[in-house]
């Protein structure tokens, strides 16, 4: 991999945004360049809801990422999640006329192009089509087909869904923030990159990533995603019930969760007590930490039962879909303290906290390696896998006396792109290994067509 191929990762989160630039070093680690956050308005539970605050946010979080690394983002693979994605599994064949000629691409090409066309629910599309094993003629447990002989070509595919609208209304935001869309990724996809070894989703292993506004859920098995799910509450619902639950403002709230939080109310003697500043001039607060600790613990159990239903229904109990490497916990939810133990109790699972550190540079800051950018961090591997030159050195441009623009507002940046910048020609289609590694690399052709053609 050579040192030109900057890759650029955005994780669109409920809470945070991140744009994260990053390169391969020479021992195949994660060097990175520059990072930006911004506080993210206008999505919620991983939708879209305001399109203007989400523009403003990403352009905050981009700016900040090219001042620290001295890089002039060009275009990103954003992560994709919300309560609107699912998955489903579904079994499928075609009939060879000819089973003398060995099995091609264009065969699979075929097989993937009919589960395309499964009737979906309205405003629903299928976003990917992603095969399993396969069975020739009868014989089971076929990994790759291309090339062997055979009449009946059948496979079974893990198929996500999503609503179009609110996957074209993240690309709308890209796009007027001035950036170029290079690739989408379901952000479990993205987070198990980062914090998964492939000895862990050979044997069986239940991905959890608690964001904000979403707990994302990806089962592996025999180094196949077997499982996707988006559980529609995260780290905010405990924040609500806090607030709510202590009567006190929504930054406090999130301040007490983080430095004093435990998922354990065990932990904290009755009479440890915190002291919250009243409101101008108010009398301050005094709040018993095991009765916070006591409303974080009901929460979170709520969260993590509705996580273990979802991974009884892909089949955990049967024998030969055992999660032997059991649970990973990411996000910034696994920060919680006594969440391990907790997530332990409730499913009876091995657990660990999934940090992304193994796949960085040995130089790299600690605040990286934390699972709060797991997702982040799985963007940017993904990038790079694409060979995607995603940011150009600020000392190139000006030897080219590139022309830099003016900060614009919205509606500028909008016009700005319709009418001068003129969008890089695609590869031609990727083949079958290509389309394994970019869970979105079709669908996006799709997005980027229905923007161009938008008003």
């Amino acid at each position: 991999m050579g040192k030109d191929n900057i890759a650029v990762g955005l994780d669109i989160g409920t809470t945070k945004i991140v744009a994260m630039i990053g390169r391969q070093n020479e021992y195949g680690k994660l060097e990175i360049l520059g990072i930006g956050k911004s506080k993210s308005l206008g999505v919620h539970r991983g939708v879209v809801n305001n399109i203007t605050q989400t523009i403003q946010s990403i352009q905050q979080a981009i700016q900040e990422a090219e001042a620290n690394s001295d890089y002039k983002i060009n275009d990103v693979v954003v992560g994709i999640a919300g309560q609107h994605i699912r998955s489903i599994q579904h079994s499928d064949y075609i009939s060879r006329p000819n089973a003398e000629e060995v099995i091609g691409d264009a065969d699979i090409e075929q097989l993937i192009g009919q589960v395309h066309k499964l009737a979906m629910l309205p405003g629903e599309e299928i976003i990917h089509v992603l095969p399993q094993e396969f069975r020739i003629d009868g014989q089971a447990e076929i990994k790759e087909p291309v090339g062997m002989y055979g009449s009946r070509v059948e496979s079974s595919f893990h198929v996500v869904v999503g609503q179009a609208a609110s996957i074209r209304n993240v690309g709308r935001c890209i796009k007027s923030a001035g950036l170029d869309l290079s690739g989408l990724t379901l952000e479990p996809l993205a987070s198990a990159d980062a914090v998964l070894s492939q000895e862990e989703k050979e044997a069986g292993v239940a991905l959890i990533d608690i964001g904000g506004g979403t707990t994302d859920l990806a089962i592996f098995k025999d180094g196949i995603i077997r499982h996707t799910a988006v559980i529609p509450f995260g780290g905010n619902v405990i924040t609500e019930d806090i607030k709510e639950g202590c009567s006190i403002i929504e930054k406090q709230a999130e301040l007490l969760k983080v430095k004093f939080g435990s998922a354990w109310p065990g932990e904290n003697k009755d009479n440890e007590i915190v002291s919250i500043p009243g409101l101008r001039g108010r009398e301050p607060k005094e709040i018993s930490l095991k009765n916070l600790s006591k409303i974080i613990h009901a929460r979170v159990v709520e969260i993590i039962e509705q996580v273990y239903a979802e991974i009884k229904e892909y089949g955990h109990e049967d024998n030969k879909k055992k999660l032997i490497a059991g649970i990973v916990l990411t996000g910034g939810g696994a920060e919680l303290k006594h969440i391990k133990q907790l997530v332990e109790y409730i499913t009876g699972m091995d657990t660990r906290i999934g940090y992304p550190n193994e796949h960085l540079a040995g130089d790299s800051d600690e605040e990286i390696s934390s699972p709060l950018y797991a997702t982040a961090v799985g963007l940017v591997m993904n990038s790079i896998r694409n060979n995607t030159k995603s940011a150009t050195p600020l000392v190139e441009m000006k030897k080219e006396e590139v022309v830099k623009q003016p900060e614009m507002k919205v509606e500028e940046v909008e016009n700005f792109i319709e009418n001068e910048m003129v969008t890089s020609d695609n590869d031609t289609e990727s083949t079958e290994g290509k389309v394994k590694r970019s869970f979105f690399d079709k669908y996006i052709e799709k997005i980027k067509e229905f923007l161009d053609n938008a008003e």
